[in-house]
């Protein structure tokens, strides 16, 4: 038998990362520790693991690698743990978070020098073992934040165990991370969240706002529908990042504010002109800081079962959706069904298949 892995935590990304490193290295023992039992006998049964661990204390010993693919607070509470226990001198152990600073100088000061901090920027709307796809991180960025004493050796250890992801690794410095993902994933979570809740008492007195938010409003503020409890520790420990970015935010807004009482047309179209060049400049379908959903349209007739028909040509082909939606339909015409796709590979086969089994018009925006 090779290397010995322990994960930490067998949700969504625990159990994938088990899933790509069994695929791409099947001699390595993969024992799976998580505080639900359902989801270790879960993962047990599916092949995911090799072994379920018992104790921290007792498998992290004899470990090679430990990942840790719990919240942001329960890892600095584990590597707590893992610092008082007689680990093999040449344990590789690394982390998820999606807040890096924190965790990296707590592994410093605890002495745990072969501590490399990791930030897998992919997602699903799903979420637990069951969710585990060792797809999950294709293509996706993998950030790695070794310590400044970190020797390369490990680091090219932790990518090659972890090659089967198919990711795309960057080092980076672990307050560099967190700036980064505070501009762009962290804050546009703190505003749609604001936003949602802002129109939650808006619709209690414009009854009819509610529906209407069910177009592009509801597809802006996608990500407030992220974990509560992940958010909540995500922001406290990456708070002074935060208080920067939304007094900037708030002084954008003010700003705003500002032109409309003035009536500074030239402002306000800049502000708007700005925006849309910047955008426009942005990569297409490139998985970044927010998680990425790909769309295919596809315009069918009006009439009853069209729904089921494509459904079931992609249910029949193994594709998966994320979400589907209507976007018109009026009697005699054709009506725009929008079909949303985790990934990039997924959409562009789903188009293919369609438009070899039906007669609708197929396409991307």
């Amino acid at each position: 038998m090779g290397k010995k892995v322990l994960i930490v935590g067998l949700g969504l990304i625990g159990s994938s990362l088990a899933l790509a490193i069994k695929k791409e290295h099947p001699n390595v023992k993969i024992i799976g520790l998580d505080i639900q039992k359902s989801s270790e006998e879960f993962a047990l049964k599916r092949g995911m693991i090799d072994e379920i661990g018992g104790k921290l204390e007792d498998v992290a010993p004899i470990s090679d690698v430990i990942l840790l693919c719990s919240p942001v607070e329960t890892v600095k509470s584990q590597l707590v743990k893992l610092s008082k226990l007689p680990l093999q001198s040449n344990v590789l152990i690394s982390d998820v978070g999606s807040v890096k600073k924190e965790i990296v100088d707590t592994a410093n000061v605890l002495g745990l020098k072969n501590f490399i901090g990791g930030h897998p920027m992919a997602g699903s709307h799903k979420s637990g073992v069951s969710a585990g796809d060792e797809r999950l991180f294709e293509n996706a960025y993998y950030i790695l934040t070794p310590q400044k004493d970190t020797i390369k050796e490990k680091i090219e250890e932790l990518q090659t165990l972890l090659s089967g992801t198919k990711a795309k690794f960057v080092t980076l410095e672990s307050e560099e991370h967190d700036k980064i993902t505070g501009m762009l994933s962290h804050l546009p979570h703190v505003i749609a969240a604001g936003l949602v809740n802002q129109s939650k008492e808006f619709n209690e007195q414009h009854q009819g706002a509610k529906r209407l938010a069910a177009g592009g409003f509801r597809d802006l503020t996608r990500i407030a529908s992220s974990d509560p409890r992940m958010w909540t520790d995500i922001l406290l420990n990456n708070k002074e990042v935060l208080f920067e970015l939304i007094e900037e935010w708030q002084e954008v807004m003010n700003g705003v504010k500002k032109w409309l009482k003035m009536e500074n047309q030239e402002a306000i179209f800049e502000f708007f002109a700005t925006a849309k060049k910047t955008r426009n400049q942005m990569p297409v379908h490139k998985e970044g800081a927010l998680p990425a959903f790909y769309d295919l349209f596809v315009d069918v007739p009006d009439i009853p079962g069209v729904i089921a028909e494509v459904t079931g040509i992609l249910g029949k082909h193994e594709l998966s959706l994320v979400n589907l939606k209507i976007l018109e339909t009026r009697e005699d015409i054709f009506g725009i069904l929008q079909l949303t796709f985790k990934r990039q590979g997924d959409l562009k086969r789903a188009m293919e298949i369609l438009r070899n089994e039906t007669s609708y018009l197929c396409y991307e925006e």
